[in-house]
């Protein structure tokens, strides 16, 4: 490609002032619980905008169904009698259907461990491929 190069950079919000927003009053209690956690540090990196409220919302209820769930396999076991013998309790399938999709959405809000290592890096030093691509 002729001419200039671009300098492209991973852009991630700044830094927002005043309170992070409350947790929506219909949330379970474990989902308010993650709110709580998250919502101030990513109201503190402005990346709690409209838009991302129900991506967070979201992933909160996901946390949430975890939590519950575990609770329910701590009380009734892992195992229920089933027809055919013993079985895997139903809540285990919720269970993870709930981890992979708070998984997902923590990803989506840039809270997982490698989406944070990944922030302020531009694409070359991230190593995604697209370096090449772009200065080529």
């Amino acid at each position: 490609m002729k001419g200039r190069k671009p300098n492209l950079s991973v852009v991630e919000g700044g830094k927002s002032a005043g309170r992070a927003p409350p947790p929506p009053s219909w949330l379970a209690d474990h989902a308010k619980a993650e709110w709580k956690r998250v919502a101030p540090e990513l109201h503190r990196r402005d990346l709690l905008t409209a838009e991302a409220r129900a991506t967070l919302e979201s992933y909160c209820i996901a946390v949430g169904t975890v939590r519950e769930t575990e609770e329910t396999l701590i009380r009734e076991g892992r195992t229920v009698e089933g027809e055919r013998g013993p079985a895997v309790h139903p809540a285990f399938k919720v269970q993870q259907g709930a981890m992979r999709e708070a998984r997902l959405l923590g990803s989506e809000l840039a809270l997982t461990p490698h989406r944070q290592a990944l922030r302020g890096k531009t694409d070359d030093e991230t190593g995604n491929g697209w370096g090449d691509l772009v200065d080529g």
